[in-house]
């Protein structure tokens, strides 16, 4: 495995910059918001941009990976007591938060192509939690049997996507979904 070198500590501040500059702009205008202008916005050029985050996956994987972190570790907080409302119970905080956060659904669905370990952290994270939500339910019967973590996610996004800024339809409708997932 290759190490990563530590960055410098001006490294180190045009990388936050960059983050706090496309999360701002990620915010108010999507995953579609203009690489120029969080380039502009952070006071770096777009080579700094580019060699800190050498595609728009990347720079999305960094914006949003503190929040589903957080929606990670409030997962892992959890005893797995009620593994059927521990499931769902996660894929609602997750699906409001992807409705909330626009782009983030579309950034977790295309995947790891081309993409280094670092870039699909995100990514990595919630199958991880998803896959160990998935296998409780599913050892407690609390699932239907053909229902995979791919599923899950697959269903979580469609309906972040279709909701994006309205997390209280998306809420309801996953609701309604999940009430056909259980045996």
């Amino acid at each position: 495995m290759e190490r990563v070198k530590p960055l410098r500590a001006d490294g180190q501040r045009n990388r936050e910059r960059i983050l706090a500059a496309a999360a701002e702009l990620v915010g108010r205008d999507g995953a579609q918001a203009s690489l120029e202008e969080v380039a502009r916005r952070a006071g770096v050029g777009s080579a700094t941009l580019h060699r800190h985050f050498p595609s728009r996956q990347a720079l999305l994987e960094a914006v949003f990976r503190d929040g589903v972190a957080q929606l990670c570790a409030h997962a892992a907080a959890k005893p797995g007591k009620r593994p059927a409302a521990e499931l769902a119970d996660w894929l609602e905080e997750l699906t409001v938060y992807t409705a909330t956060h626009r782009g983030l659904a579309a950034a977790l669905l295309a995947g790891p192509d081309g993409l280094s370990a670092e870039e699909i952290c995100c990514t990595d994270m919630v199958f991880d939690v998803l896959n160990v939500l998935v296998a409780r339910a599913s050892s407690a019967g609390a699932l239907h049997a053909s229902a995979t973590t791919e599923d899950l996610m697959q269903l979580a996004n469609a309906i972040a996507v279709a909701n994006e800024d309205d997390p209280h339809t998306a809420r309801r409708v996953l609701r309604l979904a999940l009430t056909g997932i259980r045996p």
